[in-house]
This record gives C-alpha cells, sequence and structure tokens, in this order.
C-alpha cells in the first residue's frame, strides 16, 4: 500500500532530516535516478501529482514524489493563479498507489486541522510535526550536531556558535561543517571560532538584530538584503529578532521587580551569554516599545505565512515600522 507523508512546521532542518530518511527507506539508489519527482504546489496543481503518483514507475518497482508548500492545508490559501482539484485528492489519499510514497512538506507553523482533507490525512497517512528549536536547547542541539559531524569543540566555543546562529539548525550544521573543513582536524578550538564565526557574524542574522537594537535602518536593510542573497528565509529571520526581543522583554519586566541575572535563569530558559546580552539590551528600550516591536513582528509573521503580502517587501516594511516607532518612544539617558 502507497504511504502519504506529511511533514510541516518551521524547523527546516529536521524536517530535511526525516524527508532523508523516509527517500532513503522506501526506494533504492537506482529507483531514485528514474522514479523521484519533486513538486512546488504554489505553481503546481496537485492533480499533477496525483497523475504522477498514480503513473507506474520505471524501470523500478517503487517510485517516490515530494511535493512542497501545499498552501491548501492552510486557513486561508494565499491568492494564487493556481486552483488545486483538493476533492481529486482527497480520493487519492483515500486509495493511493500501492507503489507510491508521497511526502508532503508543510512550511507553515499551523495547518487548518478543520479541513476535511486535513482530517483525511492524519487518519490515513503519517503527519508529523516539526516546531521552531527553543533557545534553551540550543546547547543540546550544537553538541549532537558536532558528535555527528565528528567534531570536539573547546570550552566557549559552543557559546560562540549559538550566538553566530541562534536557533537556525541548518545554518549550525553549515557552521560546524565550515569549523571543521577550516582547521583539517576534528578539533575546534575557541579561538579558531572566534576568527572564521566574528566573519559571518558580518552578515548573520544575530547583526540584523544589533541593527534594529541600534535603531540602523540603513544598516538593517543592507544586512537583510545580504542575507537574502546568502538565501535566508524572510520567515526564519522573522522568528529570530522575536526570540531575541521575547527575551529582552522578560529581562525587563524581571528586573522591574528586583530579579537578579542569577534570578532569572531560574524563569527565563534561555542560555546564559544571550541572557546576559538581553540584560545590556533592555535598557534601550521603553516596555512599550517592545510590545510594540513584538505585536508588529507577529503581524508581519502573519502576513508572510498566510501569503496576504510578498515575503520580502513584509519584512522591509516590518523593519521600517519597528526602527522608526522605537525612535520616537526611545528613553532619554
Amino acid at each position: 500500500m502507497g504511504e502519504i507523508y506529511v511533514l510541516y512546521g518551521e524547523e527546516q532542518y529536521l524536517i530535511q532530516q526525516e524527508k532523508e530518511k523516509i527517500v532513503r527507506k522506501v526506494t533504492t539508489k537506482e529507483e531514485r535516478e528514474f522514479n523521484y519527482s519533486t513538486f512546488n504546489l504554489e505553481d503546481t496543481p496537485i492533480e499533477d501529482v496525483i497523475a504522477d503518483a498514480e503513473t507506474l514507475p520505471f524501470l523500478g518497482d517503487n517510485k517516490l514524489i515530494v511535493a512542497e508548500n501545499p498552501v491548501f492545508l492552510l486557513s486561508k490559501p494565499p491568492k494564487t493563479e493556481i486552483e488545486h482539484d483538493v476533492d481529486r485528492f482527497l480520493s487519492y489519499i483515500n486509495d493511493p498507489a500501492p507503489y507510491t510514497t508521497l511526502v508532503l512538506i508543510v512550511p507553515y507553523e499551523k495547518v487548518d486541522e478543520r479541513k476535511k482533507v486535513m482530517k483525511e490525512l492524519k487518519k490515513k497517512g503519517n503527519v508529523q510535526s516539526f516546531a521552531s528549536v527553543k533557545e534553551w536547547n540550543m546547547e543540546e542541539w550544537v553538541q549532537k550536531i558536532a558528535v555527528e559531524e565528528g567534531v570536539e569543540l573547546a570550552s566557549g566555543v559552543k557559546e560562540l556558535i549559538i550566538q553566530s546562529v541562534g536557533t537556525n539548525l541548518m545554518m549550525l550544521r553549515s557552521e560546524l561543517e565550515k569549523l571543521k573543513l577550516y582547521t583539517g582536524n576534528d578539533f575546534i578550538s575557541k579561538e579558531t571560532a572566534e576568527e572564521l564565526l566574528s566573519t559571518s557574524l558580518d552578515t548573520s542574522g544575530l547583526k540584523l538584530v544589533d541593527a534594529v537594537i541600534e535603531k540602523d535602518l540603513g544598516k538593517a536593510i543592507a544586512i537583510y538584503k545580504e542575507l537574502l542573497r546568502m538565501n535566508e528565509e524572510p520567515i526564519a529571520l522573522i522568528a529570530l529578532l522575536a526570540s531575541q526581543f521575547r527575551m529582552i522583554s522578560q529581562v525587563k519586566v524581571l528586573k522591574r521587580k528586583g530579579y537578579t541575572e542569577n534570578h532569572m535563569k531560574t524563569y527565563i530558559k534561555g542560555h546564559p551569554y544571550v541572557l546576559k546580552l538581553a540584560g545590556q539590551r533592555e535598557r534601550k528600550f521603553t516596555q512599550e516599545a517592545l510590545d510594540h516591536i513584538m505585536l508588529t513582528l507577529a503581524t508581519t509573521d502573519t502576513h508572510m505565512k498566510t501569503g496576504t503580502m510578498d515575503k520580502e517587501l513584509a519584512f522591509e516594511m516590518m523593519l521600517y515600522e519597528i526602527i522608526a516607532a522605537d525612535k520616537q518612544s526611545a528613553p532619554s539617558f
């Protein structure tokens, strides 16, 4: 019997890992040469995917199809020229081709659980959720991926890497691969990490955070454009900004209540280094400014995920909104 997998959530690294597991499980190397298809459902109707799924494999017993961005699973799909025959897909879910494995990659935080198609997928398919990694789990992920890459990290290197990549696991693996390649051995010293990561920080998401905190709109947009050229996703950058400002806001609230940095560690499950930075940064914002920034980030995130605004334009407008508004409400010292 053919299988249908639904891999959804914002953590693309884990989704890609799971996809590769499925690829190796259901097809041989020879079958993948002729019987492995990929589709983007933002510009291809689902019925075309089904037609391929129902076509017999060529020179093999099995075939694999990966279809990304099934926008019809969202509560409010973006308006496009592509119309999906969801009824046709429902028929396939109930009678899938026995020789085909269909994998849906759903890079959204939430899908519409009330839709019939989603209910049927949960009944008949294999639905897996991959939520974004939390800041307080990043040290474990650095260690896990370092072991996978076969590298040993000197004291202090984990903190430098977390500062560089935030919660982006794809970038984490990339940085570890780069460090290993540069050193030519399995040990990464703190000096080496500082030398290489300082270069990447110039164009990393955390430099974008710094530019926003410095209220430098020109610098923020320049860094953002560079990140786009590096194929960074605007949605991932929104998540990075949100995580940083959420911690800054939490620190500000606890400081007002008289908590010391050591006491805060009990209430804020973040890395100590990131917590220390948040303590330095919170003085640059009023609570009202932080609330406004978080609301703007949430609104922009919704616009991006629902397709009501172009992602790149929405991000630039968001930068202008939070920097301009914060300048007006910045505390004076």
